[in-house]
C-alpha cells in the first residue's frame, strides 16, 4: 500500500457474489489489516436514505437547549449510554496520557434487549446497561434503533469475511456475537472559533478498545487522522458512499497483533479553516462480553507463545473504558464553550 492512503475495499461480493469473489475480499481485507488496521469500505448495504435520516436526527438532538440534552446525560458510571456533553470526556486518557477534555459532545446507546444483564455476571452486565433516549427529536429513538440493526448486519458480514482471512471456519465468530454489545455514539465535534488549550483535540490520541469500528463523518478540516507506522499522520477522507473501518485492540488481540490496531484522533481545524461543526456516526462492533479473547492457534507460529493471555470482552473493554478521562466541566461551562 502506498505510503499515505488508505485502501478501499468494496463489499458488494459479501453479500451476492461467489465464493472466489468473497474470498478476494478477504484477502483486501487481510492486507490492510496487517498494514495500517483501516479500510474504507463501499458496496455495504446500509441505505443511503439511513444514514442521511442519522446525521439530521444527529443534527437536530445536537442543536437543543443543554438542559434538556443534560436531561439524559451519561450515567456515572461511564458506560456508553446517554449525552456527554462538551468537555465531559478525555479519550487520551485511557491510553495513561493526561489531556484538556476533548472538543466534542457525543449521545451513546446500544442493544434494547434488557434481558442480556441476566445471562452474565455483574461486571458484564454493565456493558448491556439500559439506554436513555431523549423525548426530542420525535423519531429519534426509531431512527438510531434502525441505523444500529443495519450496522450490525454490515459488520456479521465483515466478520464472515475476516474469519475466512484468518483461515478459521467462516462462522467462526458468530457464536461470539449472538449477544453483542456494540455501542452506537453519535458525535458533534462543534466548529473551533477560539486556539484550543496546549494539546486539545476533538478526539485525543487512542486506539478503539473492541474488534472493529465503523465511523460515517463529514469530510471537513480537522477530521479522522491514522498514525502510520513511520509515526506520519494519515488524514483520513472517507467516500460519500462508504464507512471508514479499523481495527480495534480485541481483534488485534485474537490475531496475535497479526492485525493492527492503530493510534487514531480526530485533529483541530487549521487556522485559516473556515469555523464549521463536523458530525459523525460511530459503531464500535464488541463481542459478547463474557467472550473469551484468546489467541488463535494460527496465528501463533510453531514454537511460540501467544503475545497475550486470555481475557474476557468485559474485562479488556470496561478496563479502558474506566481509564478514560471525565473532566468537571458542567453544564454551563459547555454551554460557553460551544456557543
Amino acid at each position: 500500500m502506498a505510503e499515505h492512503t488508505i485502501p478501499t475495499i468494496d463489499l458488494t461480493a459479501l453479500r451476492s457474489g461467489n465464493d472466489a469473489e468473497k474470498r478476494e475480499v478477504a484477502r483486501q481485507i487481510d492486507a490492510a489489516c496487517r498494514d495500517t488496521g483501516f479500510f474504507m469500505v463501499t458496496g455495504h448495504g446500509v441505505p443511503a436514505d439511513l444514514i442521511t435520516t442519522a446525521r439530521q436526527r444527529a443534527i437536530d438532538f445536537f442543536a437543543l437547549p443543554n438542559a434538556e440534552k443534560m436531561k439524559v446525560q451519561r450515567p456515572p458510571a461511564k458506560i456508553s449510554r446517554g449525552y456527554n456533553w462538551v468537555g465531559d470526556r478525555a479519550i487520551a486518557y485511557s491510553m495513561g496520557q493526561a489531556t484538556p477534555p476533548d472538543i466534542q459532545e457525543a449521545f451513546g446507546f446500544g442493544q434494547d434487549r434488557p434481558d442480556l444483564a441476566s445471562k452474565v455476571d455483574k461486571a458484564s452486565a454493565q456493558m448491556y446497561a439500559p439506554n436513555i433516549w431523549p423525548q426530542r427529536p420525535h423519531d429519534f429513538k426509531q431512527t438510531m434503533v434502525s441505523y444500529y440493526d443495519a450496522m450490525m448486519g454490515l459488520a456479521s458480514n465483515v466478520l464472515r469475511a475476516m474469519a475466512t482471512a484468518l483461515d478459521v471456519n467462516e462462522n467462526y465468530f458468530a457464536d461470539k456475537f449472538d449477544r453483542q454489545a456494540s455501542v452506537c455514539r453519535i458525535i458533534r465535534y462543534p466548529a473551533v472559533t477560539h486556539p484550543p488549550l496546549p494539546g486539545q483535540l476533538r478526539a485525543g490520541t487512542h486506539t478503539d478498545y473492541g474488534i472493529m469500528t465503523f465511523v460515517r463523518g463529514d469530510d471537513t478540516p480537522g477530521g479522522l487522522q491514522v498514525q502510520h507506522r513511520n509515526g506520519n499522520w494519515i488524514d483520513v477522507h472517507i467516500p460519500r458512499d462508504g464507512f471508514c473501518c479499523n481495527i480495534g485492540d480485541l481483534m488485534a488481540r485474537w490475531s496475535n497483533d497479526r492485525w493492527v490496531s492503530t493510534l487514531h484522533r480526530v485533529a483541530v481545524p487549521p487556522p485559516d479553516a473556515v469555523p464549521q461543526d463536523r458530525i459523525s456516526l460511530v459503531f464500535f462492533t464488541n463481542p459478547n462480553p463474557d467472550a473469551e479473547i484468546r489467541c488463535l492457534d494460527n496465528c501463533v507460529r510453531p514454537g511460540e507463545t501467544p503475545k497475550y493471555p486470555p481475557i474476557t470482552v468485559s474485562e479488556h473493554y470496561l478496563g479502558k473504558l474506566m481509564r478514560a478521562g471525565h473532566s468537571r466541566v458542567d453544564a454551563k461551562a459547555a454551554d460557553a464553550l460551544t456557543h
